[in-house]
């Protein structure tokens, strides 16, 4: 069996940190991702860490997957004890050495199970960055995370990648490893929510 190539722990935990700091008064606040608010992109958070969590015990493949809901109804709470508990269950079952090998299947969408990691990491990471930039939250990725997006992330097309990210933003070779991995996603390493509500 192939170990484990990284943990998602340290991406999780820094998730979960930002979670816990967002105020019910925030739900409404425009994040970096397209016009999603944070509401939203909570809802979002259950679902790709349930998602990824099956990726990992392979217990959707060839089983019919209904089309992910953006925006399940969130209950006053809900959310604060839902989302830590489904983040410690990824990390564990990508903990297991067998979760690493062979195909799996996420949304319905086949790829290998070390890909599927990866993309794992890139949601806790960059969603965690959106949560952060739109509730005024500090996010400090662990490097290593980042160089293991940056080396996926690369050879992003100019346009973006429909469905995934959107178009690049330009960031100098010289700027943060976190800045550049941002850029190749369509983000304005720059954003804020107090200008983008100023500019409204």
């Amino acid at each position: 069996m192939n170990s484990p190539a990284f943990d998602l722990e340290p991406a999780a935990s820094a998730l979960e940190a930002l979670v816990s700091g967002i105020s019910d008064d925030q739900l409404d606040t425009v994040t970096p991702c397209g016009e999603t608010t944070v509401h939203l992109l909570l809802a979002h958070v259950i679902g790709f860490t349930e998602a990824f969590r099956k990726a990992a015990t392979k217990e959707m493949i060839g089983r019919a997957q209904l089309p992910n809901a953006l925006a399940p109804d969130l209950g006053l709470g809900e959310w604060r004890t839902v989302i830590p508990a489904q983040l410690e269950a990824l990390v564990t079952a990508w903990r297991e050495p067998a979760a690493w090998e062979g195909e799996t299947q996420v949304g319905g969408v086949e790829l290998s199970a070390s890909q599927s990691a990866v993309f794992a990491l890139d949601e806790l990471i960059i969603h965690g960055w959106d949560l952060a930039r739109a509730t005024s939250q500090s996010f400090v990725p662990d490097s290593n995370d980042l160089n293991i997006l940056l080396s996926m992330l690369r050879d992003t097309p100019v346009e973006g990648t429909p469905g995934l990210f959107g178009p690049v933003v330009p960031v100098p070779d010289n700027a943060p490893l976190f800045d550049r991995v941002l850029g190749l996603t369509g983000r304005d390493p720059d954003w804020s929510a107090h200008r983008e509500g100023s500019l409204a």
